[in-house]
């Protein structure tokens, strides 16, 4: 619900800010930076909320899966460390330079802050991804006295359930933030907003990231079929694979693949419907003077501002339901990798959990329109602090 958008608007505010680093102060260049602060302000927002779900769900791992640690903590642990100290710390860090070195730092020192926290942006969900990956189809390791320890790095890193994750995330991003971009784009052109030249811009941004990101995705997901687990296969295969599988792990080690099937049909009709507005978007990008004409196409960019984020819960049920009744496929059942600290205190730390990230997502959705609706003149980021009245001079005799 954060990690798609952030990683998409961070990149589109980096170019945003390359182009107006470029054209330094030529023609343009105005637009261009104020594209940069309002933008920005709001991939803030959502990096801000989103660094507190990351924190809560550190503390679920250490707070509900013991178990899990106890047995695959030494190949698990080992890709999230990496997320958390070589990433997101270098992320972090530089963020904060860009933030607050608007007007202090060299124009080029800035815009090698926005990139540093751009790339390790996705070297972070590249981590995350590896571990996950890993959960899915387990490489690299072998079990010793009942502990999983890494014998090849190269594989954990190179795992196709990670790589293919991976590019299927980056462009997923992608298409999220020029979605929502397009989105915001598209609310401000329809209520006939000062700032047409600014949105129209920002419009077609938007527009051009969904064109180039869709296919992508699409792709991406596809290719990944490949690795799946039998639990989750459907159609005509689907009784041989559930045989295979029940053969060697048990009758009753498996979940029916509903709820996966139901996932997969969610996705498919997300993404039916993100294709048909890619076509019109694609008329209207060659079209241009519609951009700001076209009141119906600025009320479809609002109403599509959801889409992505349904095919990307949609998808990641799909991964993680049917690799049940595993926590980690063939290695660890879920019911072993549990706490052991008893059902009650489970299931009040899960409701607890599920109730603040309901809250932050919908803090973080009223903060996103809060913002986006004040438009480029109420972007405060990078605004230099008012200037304290001078001092009068009393006169001396």
């Amino acid at each position: 619900m954060f990690v798609a958008l952030t990683l998409g608007l961070a990149t589109l505010v980096a170019l945003m800010q390359t182009v107006a680093t470029l054209r330094g102060g030529g023609r343009g260049d105005a637009v261009s930076a104020r594209m940069v602060r309002f933008w920005g302000q709001l991939y803030v927002i959502n990096y801000a909320v989103g660094i507190v779900t990351g924190l809560v769900m550190e503390l679920q791992l250490g707070l509900n899966w013991a178990g899990m640690s106890r047995v695959t903590g030494g190949v698990f642990g080992a890709p999230l460390a990496l997320e958390t100290i070589g990433a997101f710390f270098v992320e972090s860090t530089f963020l904060g330079l860009w933030i607050f070195g608007w007007d202090r730092l060299n124009r080029w020192v800035h815009l090698g802050a926005i990139w540093v926290v751009t790339v390790t942006a996705y070297a972070s969900a590249y981590f995350v991804l590896v571990a996950n990956g890993w959960m899915q189809r387990p490489v690299g390791f072998e079990l010793v006295g009942g502990e999983a320890r890494l014998t090849d790095v190269g594989a954990l890193l190179t795992n196709p359930a990670a790589l293919l994750a991976f590019g299927h995330v980056v462009f997923g991003g992608l298409l999220t933030a020029g979605f929502f971009v397009a989105g915001v784009s598209g609310w401000h052109l329809l209520r006939r907003t000062a700032e047409v030249a600014f949105f129209r811009r920002s419009m077609r941004v938007g527009l051009v990231t969904v064109l180039v990101a869709l296919y992508p995705v699409v792709m991406f997901g596809g290719v990944q079929f490949a690795y799946l687990q039998p639990t989750k296969l459907g159609g005509g295969d689907a009784e041989a694979a559930v045989a295979d599988f029940t053969a060697r792990f048990g009758p009753d080690d498996y979940m029916a693949p509903g709820l996966a099937g139901a996932g997969e049909a969610v996705m498919v009709m997300m993404w039916s419907l993100m294709h048909l507005v890619a076509i019109v978007a694609l008329v209207k990008v060659w079209f241009g003077r519609w951009l700001v004409r076209g009141r119906v196409f600025h009320v479809l960019m609002v109403v599509s501002v959801p889409l992505p984020y349904a095919a990307m819960l949609a998808g990641w049920v799909f991964r993680e339901v049917g690799r049940q009744p595993w926590a980690v496929y063939g290695v660890v059942k879920t019911e072993d990798a549990l706490s052991d600290v008893g059902s009650g205190t489970l299931a009040v730390s899960f409701v607890v959990f599920a109730v603040l990230f309901a809250v932050l997502v919908a803090v973080n959705a009223w903060l996103l329109v809060r913002f986006a609706r004040r438009g480029p003149e109420g972007a405060s980021l990078g605004a230099a602090p008012p200037a304290e009245p001078a001092a009068v001079m009393a006169p001396t005799f």
